[in-house]
């Protein structure tokens, strides 16, 4: 049986494979560490849950507006203008069953054959499988170490070519954790404006940043900007709620009324119990999502501590999100377990098999010389994984 030509040229998400590895290791009564996959370990906060109790206990089981109910889109907005200084109507707000379906029916309504669209590589492992499906081609733009994975407006402008069509920009980033400030995303818009770019700017880290940052929307930076901007986010990370599949996007309405006709013919509207979570969640659980943050910030300064302990390995400190990419390069041709690793691939492996812990090839994020390790576990787990991984990596 033939299948479609476009799925010959997608890979299934390298962080469910490794996962699923560390599951299967579990199933046999294998104590894995698993610090693969960006899933916060506390609980959804009570008011939220009662929410979901109470939307069953009062029926409201039955399908709702394609685009999202009309209290949560009203949540929304008010969110956005409070946070961020955005002012939509809710008919420029769609509501999806998570923030990567909101990226997708971006994707999908935005890009297509014949367009280039630019990706900060290290990238998320979604965004050039998604553009792909669009039939549109990813452009890798390098996001340097040195300057602290993040894109520079030359870089951009440098990048752009006849068929450049957008730009994907994800901030605090997954894996990295880089986070722009204002003037740099004031530089990056201009080039956006004057380049004739459409810009999907992923924002679901946005509540996790770190050292009393301030976090600024890219679409806030003037008319101009906004005019060509779809803002995604969601609440899996922020409130703990990945299992809810609650996402969002907000932009031009002839943006989002395209990506509102992907939708309706694909996942529809989410489930009307998460919506009115959601809708408790924006309105009262904004204390819940202060205290996971500082709980986050302690963690990223154990971790960031813990690695640099570690021989031959550099990290670059996350401004956000809750993940380090640390640079793996400098245990290539040592030896691991038995195992002579010489990219990051093998080193994820080599780490699996001997010290039973659970990490991401740097590969799935468009780098040979990383790896990503999640620390959305607790700090026992921390302190637990990271000991597993320094007596594994020790030089002979």
């Amino acid at each position: 049986m033939r299948l479609a030509e476009r799925i010959r040229h997608v890979e299934l998400s390298p962080t469910f494979k490794i996962n699923a590895m560390a599951r299967r290791m579990k199933a046999e009564g294998i104590d894995v560490l698993d610090f693969s996959v960006g899933e916060p370990d506390f609980d959804t906060p009570p008011s939220v849950k009662e929410g979901g109790k109470l939307a069953i206990d009062r029926n409201l089981t039955r399908y709702t507006a394609n685009e999202g109910t009309q209290e949560l889109r009203q949540a929304i907005a008010a969110k956005l203008k409070r946070d961020n200084g955005l002012s939509y109507g809710t008919d420029q707000i769609l509501v999806s069953p998570g923030a990567k379906a909101s990226l997708y029916c971006a994707v999908m309504a935005l890009f297509g054959p014949g367009d280039d669209v630019l990706v900060p590589q290290p990238y998320w492992v979604s965004y050039p499988e998604q553009i792909r499906l669009a039939g549109a081609t990813p452009i890798a733009l390098i996001a340097a170490e040195g300057n602290g994975f993040k894109i520079t407006a030359r870089d951009l402008d440098a990048a752009i070519g006849p068929e450049t069509r957008g730009l994907i920009l994800n901030y605090p980033s997954n894996p990295t954790g880089a986070c722009y400030d204002a003037d740099e995303l004031a530089a990056l818009a201009e080039v956006v404006v004057r380049r004739n770019l459409v810009v999907i700017a992923d924002e679901i880290y946005e509540k996790l940043l770190y050292d009393r940052r301030t976090f600024t929307s890219i679409a806030a930076l003037g008319p101009a900007i906004a005019a060509r901007t779809v803002v995604v986010n969601g609440m899996s990370k922020a409130f703990a709620m990945t299992g809810w599949r609650l996402g969002y996007a907000a932009g031009p309405k002839e943006f989002v009324d395209a990506m509102g006709k992907v939708q309706s013919h694909t996942t529809s509207h989410p489930t009307s119990i998460s919506q009115f979570a959601g809708e408790i969640a924006l309105r009262e659980a904004e204390n819940d999502v202060r205290r996971m943050a500082a709980e986050f910030e302690k963690r990223r300064d154990a971790i960031v501590a813990r690695l640099a302990e570690l021989s031959g390995l550099t990290c670059v400190p996350p401004a956000g999100a809750f993940y380090v990419f640390p640079n793996v390069s400098g245990w290539f041709g040592r030896a691991i377990g038995g195992r002579t690793v010489t990219c990051g691939q093998d080193v994820a492996e080599a780490l699996l098999e001997t010290a039973r812990v659970a990490v991401v090839p740097g590969e799935a994020f468009g780098s040979r010389d990383h790896i990503r390790i999640s620390f959305s576990c607790g700090p026992q787990r921390i302190e637990e994984g990271l000991r597993r991984i320094g007596e594994a990596t020790r030089p002979a």
